[in-house]
């Protein structure tokens, strides 16, 4: 058995080269491959991100709303910038 096994992988490993040069000759006239997945998995990653985004700020509202009812809602915190914030009267100074 383990003769017939190794019969079987040499013989695999010399004519491999056999297919190699069936594919290295078609493969210039091959298709190229399409970019459409790949662009509709970004469009869907974006359109993700803006939804999420406008549905984490207009539950940040209404939580300040909550506790600070008919006052104008200030910015609100950048979730993922971790470097100095400051806000005076509604604007960013300069």
């Amino acid at each position: 058995m383990s003769s017939r096994f190794w019969r079987w992988y040499a013989d695999r490993l010399f004519y491999k080269w056999e297919k190699t040069v069936l594919w290295d000759m078609v493969e210039p006239y091959r298709r190229p491959r399409s970019f459409t997945p790949l662009v509709t998995v970004y469009v869907a990653a974006f359109y993700t991100g803006v939804v999420g985004s406008a549905i984490t700020e207009q539950l940040y509202k209404e939580k300040y709303w909550e506790d600070h009812p008919g006052e104008a809602v200030p910015i609100m915190k950048p979730k993922f910038y971790w470097g100095p914030w400051r806000i005076m009267g509604g604007d960013v100074p300069k």
